[in-house]
């Protein structure tokens, strides 16, 4: 019977195949993701062709290293930032590789937190020269009138909430350690989430209503976009709400707890949560990448804002940030977590994962309508998701 002799072989073989593999792996998914990626040689301050850049995908990659090294005390998850953050810094302390600091876009900022981390371990003065760096962009960064940091000089007046993430967090984080009793900074830094949300805020009576945030806004009105009441975009994305969130939940980490603006922050966290956790889709339990359109044709279950929301959510409960009596924020974040794992994560035959439904970018930079949004291409482990993810399932096996 040699059809089925040949059928039993491959099907043994399959099931080896499959028994390597998830033997290969680690249990934990964090690990996984953090290991894929560094197998990948992804977040290390190099581009695809070698080149230094200063990314922040690599920053956010390297703040959950970070967390994993603590948690593991793997030194091999310290050595790859260490790695990433040489490539990108020279031994004086200058920050090279695509930086300037004259085009004032905040996106580099983000790899700022890796510099304070070094200091903070090392007291190499390289990585204060560094950080040093991004404080004197942000001393000089051009903002709208009611004091909100463009998100970029390119686009004048214009708050984006992917911006928070970028620079806020490092903003906090150097004002702890070096100008902890500057309240005007830490005035300041509340005033950057505050400012956003009450210039992006859905309120009741839109279009599929949800209470969340828009993308962006332009305090000038003059970009296609805007809207007439207080300039802001038109969708919802979910990437952008989730850099706010994540934002938020490590801001709160950092911010003293006597500081008079810190109830504010916990105030705008505790609004969104139950907000967000009503905007799943029932049935997945995830989020739409237009979270303003679910079910219109073409938009789908996009990975990194679900991963980024799981994460916030999570780290929110565990912080006492967000109060869940009843446990429904909970049972959310892990009935989408569930869903990411069995739904995003690809088991590859060398033992890697790879992560699936990351859309590549999102920007405020054409008419930001739904067409926009979901014309955008997804990317196969693009680092923005796949650093989310590593985040989210460090949250979640804590629980």
């Amino acid at each position: 019977m040699p059809g089925l002799m040949s059928w039993t072989t491959a099907t043994s073989l399959l099931l080896s195949s499959w028994i390597t593999i998830c033997s290969a792996r680690p249990s934990s998914y964090a690990e996984w993701a953090a290991d894929s990626a560094i197998r990948r040689k992804q977040g290390n301050g190099l581009d695809t062709s070698g080149s230094a850049i200063v990314s922040y995908e690599h920053g956010e990659l390297q703040w959950g290293l970070r967390q994993l090294y603590e948690k593991t005390g793997n030194k091999t998850y310290y050595n790859y930032i260490v790695t990433g953050a040489n490539n990108i810094v020279y031994d004086n302390g200058t920050v090279h590789g695509s930086y300037t600091i004259s085009e004032y876009t905040l996106d580099p900022v983000r790899t700022g937190p890796t510099f304070l981390y070094l200091y903070q371990q090392t007291k190499q003065q390289k990585w204060k020269t560094a950080a040093d760096t991004f404080k004197t962009q942000l001393n000089g960064h051009p903002r709208t009138a009611q004091g909100q940091f463009w998100h970029k000089k390119r686009y004048p007046n214009q708050g984006w909430l992917d911006g928070i993430y970028m620079g806020d967090v490092f903003y906090a984080q150097y004002t702890k350690d070096f100008q902890a009793s500057n309240q005007t900074a830490w005035t300041d830094i509340v005033s950057q989430f505050s400012l956003m949300y009450q210039n992006t805020l859905q309120q009741p009576g839109a279009a599929n209503y949800t209470g969340l945030l828009y993308h962006g806004y332009d305090y000038s009105h003059t970009a296609i976009w805007a809207s007439s009441d207080r300039g802001h975009s038109p969708e919802i994305w979910d990437r952008a709400l989730g850099w706010y969130l994540m934002a938020l939940v490590d801001v709160l980490d950092i911010i003293p707890p006597s500081d008079a603006g810190r109830p504010k922050l916990l105030d705008i966290l505790t609004t969104l949560a139950p907000r967000l956790r009503d905007a799943a889709d029932p049935s997945s339990g995830v989020w739409w990448l237009v979270i303003t359109q679910p079910g219109r044709a073409g938009n789908y279950f996009e990975s990194s804002g679900s991963a980024m929301y799981v994460y916030a959510l999570l780290k929110g409960v565990r912080q006492g940030y967000i109060l869940d009596p009843d446990g429904s924020v909970v049972a959310a974040a892990k009935k989408a977590y569930q869903y990411m794992t069995s739904h995003w994560v690809v088991a590859n035959a060398d033992g890697t994962m790879s992560w699936t439904n990351t859309v590549q970018v999102g920007s405020l930079d054409g008419n930001a309508d739904y067409a926009y949004y979901i014309g955008v291409p997804q990317v196969l482990n693009d680092l923005k998701g796949l650093a989310a993810f590593l985040l989210a399932s460090l949250e979640y096996e804590k629980l």
